[in-house]
Formats: C-alpha cells, structure tokens, sequence
C-alpha cells in the first residue's frame, strides 16, 4: 500500500523556524533604527525650539514647557529602544518596560497640565483628568511592583544558599 504525505514545511527546530526568527529579529531592527531617527529628530527639534525661542520674543514658560514635553518623549523613545534591545536580546517580550513607558507617559502629561493649569485652573477639566492619571500612575506602579516582585525574589526575599 502506498502512503501518500503531504509536504508540509518542518516546524521543529526547521528551516522555516529559523527563516521566521530573521523576519521577526529583522523587523526589530527595522523599530529599533527608527525610534534612533525619531531620537535623533527630536533632539534637533529641542535644540532647535530652544536656540529660536531665546533669540525672539523670550517667554520663559514657553521654553520651559517645550523643552521638558518633548525631552520626555525622547526619554520615552529611549525607554522603547531599551525594550526593543532587550526583545531582542532575550527573544521574550515583557510587559515591565512597555508599563515604566506608560508611567513616563503618565507622569508627563500631568507635569504638563499641571504647569498649563498654573494659569487658569478649571477643576471640571483639568481636575478631572489630574485624578484619572493619578489612579492610572498608581496603577501602573502598583503593577511594576508586583511585576518586579514575582519575577526577581531575589530582590525581596534572600534566595537560599547553595550547600
């Protein structure tokens, strides 16, 4: 009798494995070299903005409130590469980096409404998303916590020595 098997590609330590571990390491590097450019672009453009703002009409807030928003951006793009670097490097993705990014990004917005709410507070708008982004950094501190808890113990309890 004769047995007829499919061709089917080998997805056990195969070729098509290893063609699908490039890709992915491929488009990694392809993310990685654009937050590099947009590293890059942003630090013209905060140089840029700083250098104009104090050769016109100075206001200092202005500088102020420019440079900041956009230095932490960059430190956000820097957190990203970091995550990306180290997708790469581990072949695992974590949920720790992407949840310090969303603090950054937290902590930046209410830096800056709170700096543009200097001027004219309005508890209905600018008080209500002040609370949603406490208790959405609350949140995602408690989660860093917990995160960095269960996957380092080493870190909060002394690990058992080795006889």
């Amino acid at each position: 009798m004769l047995t007829v098997r499919p061709i089917l590609p080998k997805f056990e330590g195969g070729r098509v494995q290893g063609l699908l571990q490039l890709i992915e390491d491929g488009i990694h590097l392809v993310v990685a070299a654009l937050l590099v450019l947009l590293a890059g672009l942003l630090t013209v453009g905060v140089v840029h903005d700083v250098i104009r703002s104090i050769q016109g009409p100075y206001r200092e807030e202005t500088v102020v409130l420019s440079a900041l928003d956009n230095s932490l951006v960059l430190f956000i793009v820097a957190e990203l590469l970091h995550t990306v670097r180290l997708t790469i490097r581990n072949q695992t993705l974590d949920a720790e980096p992407f949840l310090v990014v969303g603090l950054i990004a937290g902590i930046r917005r209410v830096l800056i409404v709170t700096a543009e709410a200097e001027k004219s507070f309005r508890w209905h708008v600018e008080g209500i998303e002040l609370l949603i982004l406490a208790g959405l950094i609350l949140v995602m501190a408690t989660a860093v916590y917990v995160w960095r808890r269960s996957t380092r113990p080493g870190d909060y309890f002394p690990l058992p020595e080795a006889p």
